[in-house]
């Protein structure tokens, strides 16, 4: 069955395949000890900035916990929206794992502002209360929103005056970067992102994610961690080469062009009903709309996608790398019926 559920549903991009095949052809080293590895970790830094640090890990929230683990002791909290995957969708790993705790932000569209942050910012050299230690945000956001680099820097520049860092969630940052038309440098580093989960998984890898460190002080302890967490692959070869395919010839930002792209086209058949209702922009490849619930109880006999809010019928669609005119044109046409 073909689906609008996420974008973890598609396949591997048969070039991320082909690179996996490649690494698997003889004997290599373990532990990153292997020259995929340092080719991938070479491509990061002309991706990003050359100082930079790079540890390929297994999986999204592994990536979420490394970096927010090198960020907060027990004693601190971490600010994040209230729809951030740390906080919904992660089972608690980010508080088991750092002992820190969360504190959600209830945002309109998914976006942390300063203005939302700074009611959180008090207790500082009191014993009695968490410690605001991080920022963690999502790039693009869990509602599809995406972060200019004038939001970002202005998220940046507040936590740094606090004595903060920022996490920056990028399972989709290459949908954002082909949304606002920027580098991968332009929306991390030079907005002064301490620590990136670089995530591929949804765009066209078979699994695996990168944390990349840009904060010098965060680098000393970062293997470790990785160690502790379990997120140190043996054969780090399959891991890496994934990402060296994903940075060749742009193919990370053609797979969320075209993953956009569909996701406008359909956006754009979507307006024609007037059952149909928007909730928030469409800036990525995610769609989140009502509709009457016995169009949706239709749709979901042909076609997997979830329910965002069940109670008001909104509904999230996701389109990928893979996602074809033929899936859009007949979606539309069962819609139509």
């Amino acid at each position: 069955m073909r689906s609008f559920a996420s974008d973890n549903n598609s396949g591997v991009h048969p070039l991320v395949m082909d690179a996996l095949q490649r690494a698997n052809e003889d004997h290599a080293l373990g532990y990153g000890s292997d020259k995929w590895t340092d080719e991938a970790v070479a491509m990061l830094k002309e991706s990003f900035t050359p100082a930079c640090e790079s540890l390929f890990v297994f999986n999204g929230t592994g990536s979420n916990i490394v970096a927010l683990q090198l960020m907060v002791r027990p004693f601190h909290s971490i600010i994040c929206a209230e729809t951030a995957h740390i906080y919904v969708d992660e089972c608690g790993s980010p508080v088991k794992n750092t002992g820190a705790q969360i504190r959600p932000v209830l945002t309109p569209d998914g976006k942390l502002t300063p203005e939302l942050i700074r009611p959180y910012l008090h207790g500082f050299g009191d014993q009695h209360h968490s410690q605001p230690g991080a920022i963690y945000l999502s790039q693009c956001t869990e509602l599809g929103t995406v972060y200019t680099p004038v939001e970002l820097k202005a998220l940046t520049s507040l936590a740094h005056e606090h004595g903060m860092y920022v996490h920056m969630d990028g399972a989709r940052i290459a949908n954002a970067c082909a949304y606002l038309k920027t580098s991968l440098k332009e929306i991390t580093a030079d907005c002064g992102i301490d620590v990136l989960s670089f995530g591929g998984t949804k765009n066209g890898l078979m699994m695996g994610e990168c944390v990349v460190i840009f904060n010098e002080e965060l680098k000393a302890s970062a293997a470790f961690v990785r160690k502790q967490s379990a997120q140190l692959a043996s054969k780090m070869r399959y891991l890496s080469c994934q990402f060296t395919a994903y940075l060749t010839d742009h193919l990370w930002l053609k797979n969320a062009e075209h993953a956009n792209a569909m996701a406008q086209r359909l956006c754009d058949a979507l307006k024609q009903y007037p059952g149909v209702c928007f909730t928030q922009k469409v800036e990525s490849n995610q769609l989140f709309l009502t509709m009457p619930r016995a169009t949706i109880d239709r749709l979901l006999q042909s076609y997997y996608f979830y329910f965002w809010n069940e109670a008001n019928n909104e509904i999230r669609l996701v389109t990928s790398f893979d996602t074809t005119d033929e899936d859009i044109d007949n979606f539309i046409s069962l819609l139509h019926q």
